[in-house]
């Protein structure tokens, strides 16, 4: 994970804040103030991109829609500039989690901003689009079905107040549908009829048991179902609510009009025309499979999530701390071992941070976490828990996480134990590899001064951080007392040579 400017715990609550959703179809961009620890907005920005639309079929972004995306977020850069980088978060959706060039756009995409994006998995966007959807709600009792047609993927959340129950995620857009079903622009019945059936297919997935559940409420989030809306009122069909009836009744109208270019006279932008069917058929889709009777429109959606994820952050209600505690909870971790081996991970990081580039709070935050949770995959089996621990990480559904992160805290769990090869950082951006192999050697180190599993508290030991080198330096005596910490450090000095990297063990 590539990290902006430093971000010191100690620095003071950025007043500005910033979010950006480098959607499939659209980018959007949010600017709010934070005043007395609410948000209220004093800009908002958005560009059809159609980044989704820009994958040939490879799946690789071709250059045009780069370019696209590029000068959007020049734009959105001029707004952003002198902005503190704990405020601003910028993420990629179903477009980029596709896309096989994805890294190198990134990489175009941060030069052009001047701070990190993010890749987020489909069930974090679910995550964060709820919390924006509930901010944006009256705080009423009961649950609410929450659904967000995006360019690439669909987004259906249960949850109460601001607590998500059922997140998910599937693979059906506006874009992809359009592209599929409504390529020429003519609206057919049997164009139409094949895509609703598309996406009831991809709703089985979830059907029976989101139906289980259940919901008081039904609320819609995206530019799709605005538009939808906004043509029932136009029709005079509803007032705008959203209801089976008329959503049947617009399956007619459409069919009857024949091209998507008649939707001007319904007041539907140009821009927003060769989409509005294909969100449509998935709309209507979503309706006739969970048995939905009616659903109101919010205008929270995935960029305000953002904001709020930022504040809960800024305010120490991080939803991470609390998807890492679940984690020990659910696989049964040993939390107080896990805890030793922070505290002695964190003295020996405050110790080089400077000197190895290790001084954000990113980089601080992912040692404290892969430290708690290195033996997550003693669950599943002792032999090679190192490896079954960073497939966990790697492909579990951690709220709170972006992708990168995951890989990131994968790999510290991966390489903090037995041999220190090449194999660890594999898929790490190169850019990544130095500091997550220093980041690797302070794990490591932790766990050997904590082997003997006594809860001890770490030594006074004193680091110092030179390239591809760390030289340790023990209390007179303490390594006398303790031999199979001596013997682990010294098999740790062979492991980390295969590396080209030299451990020093002295007493001063």
């Amino acid at each position: 994970m590539t990290a902006a400017s430093p971000a010191e715990n100690t620095a003071p609550s950025p007043d500005m804040l910033a979010a950006i959703d480098m959607g499939s179809n659209s980018f959007h961009m949010v600017v709010a103030r934070l005043v007395h620890g609410e948000i209220r907005t004093v800009e908002k920005m958005g560009e059809k991109v159609q980044l989704g639309a820009g994958l040939d079929p490879y799946n690789r972004l071709t250059e045009e829609a780069q370019q696209r995306a590029l000068e959007c977020l020049s734009r959105f850069a001029q707004r952003l500039q002198g902005m503190p980088a704990e405020g601003v978060q910028i993420v990629g959706t179903n477009a980029l989690r596709v896309a096989r060039n994805a890294p190198e756009f990134i990489a175009r995409a941060e030069e052009v901003l001047g701070y990190p994006v993010e890749i987020i998995a489909g069930r974090e966007e679910a995550r964060l689009i709820y919390l924006g959807v509930s901010h944006t709600l009256a705080d009423d009792e009961g649950k609410r079905l929450v659904i967000d047609i995006g360019g690439g993927s669909t987004e259906f959340i249960i949850g109460q107040r601001f607590e998500p129950q059922e997140l998910e995620s599937l693979h059906m857009g506006c874009v992809s549908f359009r592209n599929r079903y409504f390529p020429d622009g003519k609206i057919t019945r049997r164009q139409m009829d094949k895509a609703i059936t598309h996406a009831e297919q991809e709703l089985l997935n979830i059907r029976q048991h989101y139906r289980s559940v259940g919901w008081q409420s039904a609320v819609g989030s995206s530019g799709s179902i605005k538009a939808i809306c906004s043509v029932l009122a136009n029709l005079k069909i509803t007032d705008g609510t959203l209801t089976r009836d008329a959503m049947e009744e617009l399956r007619k109208r459409l069919v009857d009009m024949g091209r998507v270019e008649k939707l001007a006279d319904l007041g539907v932008r140009q821009d927003r025309q060769s989409i509005f069917p294909a969100g449509f058929a998935i709309l209507l889709a979503a309706f006739r499979s969970l048995d939905i009777q009616a659903m109101t429109f919010a205008d929270g959606a995935l960029r305000e999530g953002l904001l709020y994820d930022i504040v809960g952050r800024i305010q120490h209600e991080d939803v991470r701390e609390r998807t890492i505690a679940a984690l020990q909870e659910r696989y049964h971790v040993d939390q107080a071992h896990g805890a030793a081996v922070e505290q002695t991970a964190i003295a020996a990081w405050q110790q080089v941070a400077d000197q190895w580039g290790l001084h954000t709070s990113a980089d601080e935050d992912v040692l404290r976490w892969a430290c708690r949770l290195h033996e997550i995959g003693l669950t599943i089996s002792h032999s090679q828990y190192h490896k079954h621990g960073a497939y966990l990480l790697r492909y579990s559904d951690l709220p709170g996480f972006t992708q990168q992160f995951q890989k990131d805290l994968a790999t510290l769990v991966r390489g903090h134990r037995r041999k220190f090869s090449s194999t660890v950082f594999e898929g790490i951006e190169p850019e990544d590899k130095p500091r997550l192999r220093y980041l690797c050697v302070l794990l490591r180190l932790a766990v050997l001064i904590q082997h003997p599993r006594n809860l001890e508290q770490p030594p006074e030991f004193v680091l110092h951080g030179h390239e591809n080198k760390l030289v340790v330096e023990f209390p007179e005596g303490w390594l006398d007392n303790r031999p199979l910490t001596l013997a682990d450090l010294e098999n740790e000095r062979d492991y980390l040579s295969k590396q080209d990297f030299t451990l020093e063990i002295g007493t001063r």
